[in-house]
């Protein structure tokens, strides 16, 4: 299922500002970089998160603490965030 694919499954009037998708490439990685697509700011635009730095993300989106663009923009140079 691509990211579009999910978000044409979302109502309206779902809350909260992640989707996390466990893709093809997430499996193929032992660091499992999961693809969160943003549900709020610029919904639709993706990051790729390592498993371990998911909980980092998921709690500042959901508390307003950090904009999605934050963590996107501040990725790897392979386009993984793996934490600040």
């Amino acid at each position: 299922m691509t990211p579009d694919q999910a978000l044409d499954l979302i109502p309206a009037e779902y809350q909260h500002p992640l989707l996390v998708l466990a893709d093809s490439v997430a499996v193929a990685s032992t660091e499992l970089p999961l693809l969160v697509v943003d549900l709020r700011g610029e919904r639709g635009r993706c990051v790729r998160v390592v498993a371990a730095k998911l909980w980092g993300v998921e709690n500042n989106l959901s508390g307003a603490n950090t904009d999605f663009a934050e963590f996107a923009d501040s990725v790897d140079g392979d386009g993984v965030f793996r934490g600040f």
